[in-house]
């Protein structure tokens, strides 16, 4: 091998190495168990669970919206 093919096989390897380090290191993290995020506490816990049910609430609100709107829809036009 002549030195510019060197240098070219050089440069692809060390691209690799550098394209694929952060993903090894992310697997050796996942695999760990250092991936997991610290607990959180009971007041964050609370608002969180409190806007999924206001959120729930909402989108059965709308769901029932939808319903009435498609019976609306389906109904037989009355032409005057």
């Amino acid at each position: 091998m002549n030195p510019p093919e060197v240098a070219a096989l050089f440069a692809v390897v060390g691209a690799f190495v550098f394209v694929i380090r952060p993903v090894v290191a992310a697997i050796a993290k996942r695999i760990s168990g250092e991936h997991r995020a610290q607990a959180m506490d009971p007041a964050e816990r609370e608002e969180i669970f409190a806007e999924l049910q206001q959120v729930r609430h909402e989108v059965a609100e709308l769901a029932e919206r939808m319903d009435f709107a498609e019976r609306l829809l389906a109904q037989p036009r009355k032409d005057a």
